[in-house]
């Protein structure tokens, strides 16, 4: 009995793993087909069929692609966008999530359940109020409506994910701490903080993800072509190369690459703070 109980599990694995690894192919054929279009002539990517491997590989559209556009000053731009919102977001975030789950104070639950109904707003009917008031206040054409708000909250759905977390650490903890002496921001630095190390980096990975890719606040708020970031000059490439495939292909997978790496680097540290991010609360 328990022989047919072992081969049936075994058999059901089998077929999650063989599910599985048909749909990991069906989601990463795309970008094969984007690196291999990378490196291939204009007339060779829609061969039929179809070549898989490039004969011979056009190093070169990279660099040609690079040239065309001054993609350059499209990262550093997206560079300095990316580090004041990752240093807002995570350093708002953390205060917010801890004083939702860690400190006692009166309407905490009634305050945080208000601002929790900001997440079902659509981020189109925040739009023209806020752009209209950016434009009172100056700031149209500038880096502040993209990087500013992320320093006053760092965004609901962070401050829940972490607020969560923090809910799975032992309140004990933060006694001890408190008997020895210690205040609220001390025991947020030196005991929550580093217990929360996979959830903070989950924050990180996500608005870096979010930022990296993000086309619509640039595209609202930028109108100098010196102050455009990846994602506008990615999409300004692709209406003036619309037909050269080969350097729109190259010039992708140089914008892609870098969230790759970072998903790579932090893919433990990601599944880790999703899976320990507890419902309590």
């Amino acid at each position: 009995m328990k022989i047919g109980k072992t081969a049936s599990t075994r058999i059901n694995r089998l077929i999650v793993y063989i599910a599985l690894i048909l749909g990991s192919i069906i989601f990463i054929l795309p970008f094969v087909w984007l690196v291999r279009s990378s490196f291939m002539e204009l007339g060779q990517i829609f061969i039929l069929p179809p070549e898989w491997i490039p004969k011979p590989f056009r190093w070169q559209n990279y660099p040609e692609a690079l040239k065309a556009a001054p993609f350059f000053t499209y990262f550093l731009n997206t560079l300095k966008i990316l580090i004041f919102n990752e240093a807002g977001v995570i350093l708002t975030a953390i205060t917010c999530a801890y004083s939702f789950s860690r400190l006692r104070w009166p309407g905490r639950d009634l305050v945080f359940a208000v601002l929790l109904t900001s997440m079902m707003l659509p981020y189109a009917v925040t739009l023209i109020p806020t752009f209209i008031l950016w434009k009172i206040l100056g700031g149209l054409n500038t880096f502040y409506p993209l990087t500013v708000p992320a320093w006053f909250g760092g965004g609901m759905f962070y401050v829940f994910l972490l607020r969560q977390f923090f809910f799975s650490i032992p309140y004990e903890l933060d006694e001890a701490a408190y008997m020895d002496g210690a205040n609220p921001l001390k025991v947020l630095w030196s005991i929550v903080v580093p217990l929360s190390k996979p959830a903070i980096i989950t924050v990180a990975i996500f608005n870096f993800i979010g930022v990296w890719n993000d086309l619509l606040g640039p595209i609202i708020y930028l109108s100098d072509p010196d102050k455009y970031t990846l994602a506008i000059g990615l999409s300004v490439f692709r209406s003036m190369y619309t037909a050269q495939w080969h350097y729109l292909m190259a010039a992708s997978v140089v914008v892609l690459l870098p969230v790759i790496i970072v998903f790579f680097i932090g893919q433990r540290y990601f599944i880790q703070g999703i899976t320990l991010t507890g419902l309590k609360g």
